[in-house]
């Protein structure tokens, strides 16, 4: 068991943090508001609740959403346009806090790397740092599944993303931020989780993450002590 000054002196000398998007780095959950834009709301926000609750196989219930929603590519992109994610009070001055002390901060999502690339160009995260999911669309625009070979396709790839990173860049602590299972699994490899619940309360994250928090000033503060 990790104490929690251990836990913030983790943090505060990480040379990497991954941060999950939906509902941590954004207030929304992007797959909940492209169904909303879609007109599938009800449905698929019962999967996304059940998928965060670790209760079913992140892929399956992946594949279930899709399906319902069959978003084209001209629909994301209005979305984007015409609902453009709101950024978690706090994050954008924690992740240029974090730069400034030459962390590398990485966003890695099992949403779809058109919001998330839209999300990172706001926080000056660059496109390299983006793990997410890949939409895929016929020539007319039209949904045509999803790359199922990026690691956050599945249940356990976030881990295997952290895994990649450490192997890749040779980073001796990597620091997990995230509000659901997904991202609590990724830890280990990474060598410390922190539970977020500024937007969303996962139970089973506030239960059993050793480091819970519900604003990011406090991760802010960390690191001005």
């Amino acid at each position: 068991m990790v104490s929690h000054s251990e836990l913030k002196n983790l943090f505060c000398s990480a040379d990497a943090v991954c941060f999950d998007v939906d509902s941590t780095v954004i207030q929304e959950e992007g797959i909940d508001e492209l169904a909303k834009f879609c007109g599938v709301e009800d449905a698929v926000s019962e999967m996304t609740r059940r998928a965060m609750g670790g209760a079913v196989p992140f892929k399956a219930a992946l594949t279930e959403r899709l399906a319902l929603i069959q978003p084209s590519r001209e629909q994301v992109q209005r979305l984007l346009a015409e609902h453009p994610p709101h950024l978690t009070p706090g994050i954008r001055e924690l992740v240029s806090r974090l730069q400034e002390r030459n962390v590398q901060v990485f966003l890695i999502s099992g949403g779809f790397r058109s919001i998330v690339e839209h999300v990172a160009s706001k926080l000056n995260i660059p496109s390299t740092n983006v793990f997410a999911n890949r939409l895929k669309f016929y020539f007319n625009g039209e949904y045509a599944g999803f790359d199922e070979t990026q690691p956050t396709a599945e249940s356990g790839g976030k881990g295997k993303v952290v895994k990649f990173l450490k192997e890749k860049f040779h980073f001796k602590k990597i620091i997990m931020v995230g509000d659901g299972a997904t991202d609590m699994e990724a830890c280990p490899p990474a060598d410390a989780f922190i539970g977020f619940g500024g937007n969303v309360i996962r139970q089973q994250v506030k239960d059993n993450a050793e480091w819970y928090i519900t604003d990011f000033i406090e991760l802010l503060g960390a690191l001005e002590e």
